[in-house]
Protein backbone atom coordinates (compact mmCIF):
# COMPACT_ATOMS: atom_id res chain seq x y z
CA UNK A 1 0.00 0.00 0.00
CA UNK A 2 1.38 4.00 -1.31
CA UNK A 3 0.86 5.58 2.40
CA UNK A 4 0.92 8.90 0.64
CA UNK A 5 -2.11 7.95 -0.86
CA UNK A 6 -3.79 6.63 2.26
CA UNK A 7 -2.76 10.06 3.89
CA UNK A 8 -4.18 12.35 0.99
CA UNK A 9 -7.41 9.94 0.89
CA UNK A 10 -7.43 10.41 5.38
CA UNK A 11 -7.08 14.33 5.01
CA UNK A 12 -10.05 14.21 2.52
CA UNK A 13 -12.46 11.88 4.49
CA UNK A 14 -11.77 14.50 7.66
CA UNK A 15 -11.80 17.58 5.59
CA UNK A 16 -14.87 16.63 4.23
CA UNK A 17 -14.11 17.22 0.60
CA UNK A 18 -11.41 17.49 -1.91
CA UNK A 19 -11.70 21.46 -2.05
CA UNK A 20 -10.54 22.23 1.06
CA UNK A 21 -7.96 19.02 1.55
CA UNK A 22 -6.39 20.76 -1.09
CA UNK A 23 -6.23 23.95 0.26
CA UNK A 24 -4.61 22.24 3.25
CA UNK A 25 -2.13 20.27 1.35
CA UNK A 26 -1.58 23.17 -1.10
CA UNK A 27 -2.80 20.44 -3.94
CA UNK A 28 -4.70 20.29 -6.78
CA UNK A 29 -7.76 18.62 -6.12
CA UNK A 30 -7.46 16.98 -9.72
CA UNK A 31 -3.85 15.47 -8.20
CA UNK A 32 -6.09 14.46 -4.70
CA UNK A 33 -8.48 12.95 -6.76
CA UNK A 34 -6.31 10.97 -9.35
CA UNK A 35 -4.07 9.42 -5.45
CA UNK A 36 -7.41 8.39 -4.37
CA UNK A 37 -8.49 6.43 -7.28
CA UNK A 38 -4.94 4.48 -7.41
CA UNK A 39 -5.38 3.91 -3.32
CA UNK A 40 -9.03 2.15 -4.26
CA UNK A 41 -7.94 0.45 -7.42
CA UNK A 42 -4.86 -0.75 -4.65
CA UNK A 43 -7.74 -1.88 -2.31
CA UNK A 44 -10.51 -2.71 -4.46
CA UNK A 45 -13.34 -0.94 -3.22
CA UNK A 46 -14.64 2.19 -3.92
CA UNK A 47 -14.25 4.74 -0.77
CA UNK A 48 -15.73 7.69 -1.70
CA UNK A 49 -19.29 8.14 -3.67
CA UNK A 50 -21.06 11.35 -4.91
CA UNK A 51 -24.20 12.43 -2.99
CA UNK A 52 -24.97 15.48 -5.06
CA UNK A 53 -22.12 18.06 -4.69
CA UNK A 54 -20.60 16.75 -1.57
CA UNK A 55 -18.46 13.43 -1.30
CA UNK A 56 -19.58 10.80 1.53
CA UNK A 57 -17.75 7.81 2.31
CA UNK A 58 -19.23 4.17 1.26
CA UNK A 59 -19.18 1.44 3.94
CA UNK A 60 -15.37 0.57 3.19
CA UNK A 61 -14.47 4.30 3.49
CA UNK A 62 -15.29 4.78 6.88
CA UNK A 63 -13.42 1.07 7.87
CA UNK A 64 -10.55 2.21 5.87
CA UNK A 65 -10.59 5.87 7.45
CA UNK A 66 -10.51 3.78 11.29
CA UNK A 67 -7.45 2.38 10.16
CA UNK A 68 -6.40 5.50 8.96
CA UNK A 69 -7.36 7.24 11.91
CA UNK A 70 -5.23 4.61 14.11
CA UNK A 71 -2.14 4.96 11.71
CA UNK A 72 -1.69 8.47 11.57
CA UNK A 73 -2.65 8.83 15.11
CA UNK A 74 0.33 6.29 16.11
CA UNK A 75 2.73 8.12 13.90
CA UNK A 76 2.20 10.96 15.98
CA UNK A 77 2.85 9.08 19.07
CA UNK A 78 5.92 7.72 18.13
CA UNK A 79 6.82 11.91 17.09
CA UNK A 80 5.82 12.78 20.42
CA UNK A 81 7.78 9.25 21.95
CA UNK A 82 10.84 10.89 20.25
CA UNK A 83 10.43 14.37 21.90
CA UNK A 84 10.03 12.61 25.38
CA UNK A 85 13.25 10.85 25.10
CA UNK A 86 15.18 14.26 24.01
CA UNK A 87 13.98 15.19 27.29
CA UNK A 88 10.99 17.74 25.57
CA UNK A 89 7.87 18.81 27.69
CA UNK A 90 6.00 15.71 27.52
CA UNK A 91 2.31 16.16 25.37
CA UNK A 92 -0.84 14.69 26.08
CA UNK A 93 -2.83 13.20 23.16
CA UNK A 94 -6.89 13.40 23.56
CA UNK A 95 -8.79 11.90 21.06
CA UNK A 96 -11.89 13.15 21.36
CA UNK A 97 -15.45 12.57 19.42
CA UNK A 98 -18.18 14.84 19.32
CA UNK A 99 -21.53 14.13 17.74
CA UNK A 100 -22.38 15.68 14.64
CA UNK A 101 -25.96 16.64 16.68
CA UNK A 102 -23.92 18.84 19.16
CA UNK A 103 -23.77 22.75 18.24
CA UNK A 104 -20.24 23.43 17.42
CA UNK A 105 -19.86 26.38 19.89
CA UNK A 106 -20.59 23.74 22.72
CA UNK A 107 -18.47 21.05 21.86
CA UNK A 108 -15.89 24.18 21.91
CA UNK A 109 -16.94 25.34 25.48
CA UNK A 110 -17.06 21.72 26.61
CA UNK A 111 -13.29 21.28 25.64
CA UNK A 112 -11.86 23.94 26.59
CA UNK A 113 -10.72 23.40 29.57
CA UNK A 114 -9.23 20.29 28.56
CA UNK A 115 -6.74 22.60 26.22
CA UNK A 116 -6.39 25.36 29.50
CA UNK A 117 -4.69 22.75 31.70
CA UNK A 118 -0.62 23.18 32.72
CA UNK A 119 0.10 19.76 31.02
CA UNK A 120 0.86 20.48 27.06
CA UNK A 121 -2.70 18.64 25.57
CA UNK A 122 -2.87 18.07 21.93
CA UNK A 123 -6.52 17.79 21.52
CA UNK A 124 -7.50 15.36 18.31
CA UNK A 125 -10.99 15.77 17.58
CA UNK A 126 -13.53 14.32 14.83
CA UNK A 127 -17.27 14.17 14.47
CA UNK A 128 -19.80 11.67 13.74
CA UNK A 129 -22.80 9.90 14.21
CA UNK A 130 -22.87 9.03 17.81
CA UNK A 131 -23.35 5.15 16.79
CA UNK A 132 -19.87 5.82 14.69
CA UNK A 133 -18.36 7.42 17.24
CA UNK A 134 -19.01 4.95 20.13
CA UNK A 135 -18.04 2.62 17.68
CA UNK A 136 -14.48 3.74 17.67
CA UNK A 137 -14.25 4.51 21.43
CA UNK A 138 -14.79 0.74 21.60
CA UNK A 139 -11.80 0.49 19.91
CA UNK A 140 -9.93 2.71 22.43
CA UNK A 141 -9.22 5.18 19.35
CA UNK A 142 -11.26 7.76 20.86
CA UNK A 143 -10.76 8.40 25.16
CA UNK A 144 -14.19 10.29 24.84
CA UNK A 145 -17.33 11.12 23.13
CA UNK A 146 -19.32 14.46 23.61
CA UNK A 147 -23.04 13.82 22.49
CA UNK A 148 -26.28 15.27 23.38
CA UNK A 149 -27.69 12.06 24.23
CA UNK A 150 -26.46 9.24 26.80
CA UNK A 151 -25.38 5.45 25.91
CA UNK A 152 -28.46 3.80 25.74
CA UNK A 153 -28.50 0.24 27.21
CA UNK A 154 -29.19 -1.57 23.93
CA UNK A 155 -26.19 -0.86 22.34
CA UNK A 156 -23.30 -3.40 22.94
CA UNK A 157 -20.70 -1.00 24.14
CA UNK A 158 -18.87 -1.24 27.25
CA UNK A 159 -18.76 2.78 28.41
CA UNK A 160 -20.27 4.87 30.73
CA UNK A 161 -22.22 8.31 30.53
CA UNK A 162 -20.71 11.14 32.62
CA UNK A 163 -23.82 13.93 32.61
CA UNK A 164 -21.96 16.95 32.16
CA UNK A 165 -25.31 19.88 32.31
CA UNK A 166 -28.42 20.99 30.43
CA UNK A 167 -30.05 23.63 28.89
CA UNK A 168 -32.82 24.85 27.98
CA UNK A 169 -33.84 26.11 24.40
CA UNK A 170 -33.96 29.65 22.83
CA UNK A 171 -36.06 30.84 19.56
CA UNK A 172 -34.58 33.21 17.08
CA UNK A 173 -35.31 35.09 13.88
CA UNK A 174 -34.39 38.45 11.78
CA UNK A 175 -35.75 41.51 13.02
CA UNK A 176 -37.94 41.85 10.16
CA UNK A 177 -39.25 38.06 10.65
CA UNK A 178 -39.99 38.68 13.89
CA UNK A 179 -41.75 42.19 12.90
CA UNK A 180 -43.99 39.88 10.83
CA UNK A 181 -45.30 37.79 12.91
CA UNK A 182 -48.49 37.69 14.78
CA UNK A 183 -49.18 37.58 18.65
CA UNK A 184 -46.84 36.99 21.57
CA UNK A 185 -44.46 33.95 21.99
CA UNK A 186 -45.19 31.34 21.55
CA UNK A 187 -48.88 31.50 19.35
CA UNK A 188 -46.37 33.64 17.22
CA UNK A 189 -44.70 30.85 16.35
CA UNK A 190 -48.38 29.44 14.31
CA UNK A 191 -47.85 29.67 10.57
CA UNK A 192 -44.28 30.89 11.31
CA UNK A 193 -41.61 29.57 8.62
CA UNK A 194 -39.57 27.42 11.26
CA UNK A 195 -36.12 25.61 10.63
CA UNK A 196 -35.60 22.80 12.78
CA UNK A 197 -33.41 20.06 13.74
CA UNK A 198 -33.24 16.99 11.98
CA UNK A 199 -35.20 13.46 13.15
CA UNK A 200 -31.28 12.18 14.75
CA UNK A 201 -31.43 15.63 17.37
CA UNK A 202 -32.57 15.08 21.16
CA UNK A 203 -34.57 17.73 21.09
CA UNK A 204 -36.51 16.95 17.77
CA UNK A 205 -39.28 15.14 19.50
CA UNK A 206 -39.27 17.49 22.53
CA UNK A 207 -40.19 20.07 19.87
CA UNK A 208 -42.90 17.86 18.42
CA UNK A 209 -44.67 17.45 21.35
CA UNK A 210 -43.95 21.10 22.78
CA UNK A 211 -45.59 22.73 19.64
CA UNK A 212 -48.81 19.92 19.83
CA UNK A 213 -49.12 20.97 23.43
CA UNK A 214 -49.42 24.61 22.67
CA UNK A 215 -51.65 23.56 19.64
CA UNK A 216 -48.84 25.58 17.23
CA UNK A 217 -48.25 24.77 13.45
CA UNK A 218 -45.69 26.50 11.94
CA UNK A 219 -44.62 25.99 8.70
CA UNK A 220 -41.40 24.08 8.17
CA UNK A 221 -39.54 25.29 5.77
CA UNK A 222 -35.82 23.17 6.41
CA UNK A 223 -35.01 20.48 8.62
CA UNK A 224 -31.02 20.28 9.37
CA UNK A 225 -28.53 17.39 10.94
CA UNK A 226 -25.90 20.45 10.97
CA UNK A 227 -27.24 23.10 13.82
CA UNK A 228 -24.45 25.50 11.92
CA UNK A 229 -26.34 24.83 8.32
CA UNK A 230 -29.72 25.88 9.97
CA UNK A 231 -28.17 28.93 11.96
CA UNK A 232 -27.26 30.14 8.13
CA UNK A 233 -30.39 30.36 6.84
CA UNK A 234 -31.82 31.85 10.13
CA UNK A 235 -29.38 34.30 9.26
CA UNK A 236 -31.18 35.37 6.14
CA UNK A 237 -34.08 35.90 7.80
CA UNK A 238 -35.69 32.04 6.23
CA UNK A 239 -37.21 31.31 9.40
CA UNK A 240 -37.42 30.84 13.38
CA UNK A 241 -34.56 28.23 14.99
CA UNK A 242 -33.87 27.49 18.06
CA UNK A 243 -30.61 27.37 19.78
CA UNK A 244 -29.47 26.16 23.05
CA UNK A 245 -30.16 29.33 25.80
CA UNK A 246 -26.54 29.08 26.48
CA UNK A 247 -25.59 30.51 23.59
CA UNK A 248 -27.95 33.03 23.60
CA UNK A 249 -25.56 36.04 23.71
CA UNK A 250 -23.22 34.27 20.95
CA UNK A 251 -26.14 33.86 18.48
CA UNK A 252 -27.64 36.95 18.79
CA UNK A 253 -24.16 39.09 18.60
CA UNK A 254 -22.67 36.72 15.70
CA UNK A 255 -25.59 36.70 13.25
CA UNK A 256 -27.55 39.36 14.15
CA UNK A 257 -30.99 38.00 14.95
CA UNK A 258 -33.48 38.55 18.35
CA UNK A 259 -34.38 36.22 20.77
CA UNK A 260 -38.20 35.88 19.84
CA UNK A 261 -38.77 33.39 23.30
CA UNK A 262 -37.68 30.73 25.78
CA UNK A 263 -39.10 27.51 26.47
CA UNK A 264 -37.79 25.52 29.72
CA UNK A 265 -40.10 23.02 28.83
CA UNK A 266 -37.55 22.36 25.88
CA UNK A 267 -34.41 20.76 27.24
CA UNK A 268 -31.04 19.94 25.43
CA UNK A 269 -28.72 17.46 27.79
CA UNK A 270 -25.36 17.05 27.33
CA UNK A 271 -22.99 13.86 27.97
CA UNK A 272 -19.77 12.57 28.05
CA UNK A 273 -19.25 9.02 27.44
CA UNK A 274 -15.85 7.14 27.77
CA UNK A 275 -14.77 3.72 29.01
CA UNK A 276 -13.75 4.87 32.63
CA UNK A 277 -16.49 4.31 35.03
CA UNK A 278 -14.26 6.53 37.34
CA UNK A 279 -12.69 9.31 35.64
CA UNK A 280 -8.78 9.17 35.63
CA UNK A 281 -7.86 10.63 32.23
CA UNK A 282 -7.03 14.28 33.70
CA UNK A 283 -8.81 16.18 30.23
CA UNK A 284 -12.18 14.02 30.96
CA UNK A 285 -11.71 15.39 35.17
CA UNK A 286 -11.12 18.70 33.45
CA UNK A 287 -14.21 18.88 31.15
CA UNK A 288 -16.34 17.38 33.64
CA UNK A 289 -15.39 19.53 36.18
CA UNK A 290 -15.72 22.70 34.59
CA UNK A 291 -19.11 21.50 32.57
CA UNK A 292 -20.70 20.44 35.85
CA UNK A 293 -19.47 23.35 38.00
CA UNK A 294 -19.36 26.81 35.77
CA UNK A 295 -20.38 26.08 32.31
CA UNK A 296 -24.22 24.80 32.80
CA UNK A 297 -24.47 25.94 36.31
CA UNK A 298 -22.66 30.07 35.95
Amino acid sequence: MNFKHLYYFWVTARAGGVMRAGEQLHTTPQTLSGQIKLLEDSLGRQLFRKNGRQLELTDAGRTALGYADGIFNLGAELQNAMRQANNETQILDFRVGVADSVAKSVAYRLLEPAMSMAQPVRLIGSEGKFPDLLAQLALHRLDLVIADEPLSRRISVKAFNHALGTTPMSFFCTPALKASLQGEFPQCLHNAPMLIQGAASSVRQQLEGWLAKHHLHPRVVGEFDDGALMTAFGREGRGVFMSPTILEDETVAHYGVEVLGRSDELVEEFFAVSVERRISHPCVAAITQNARGRLFNG
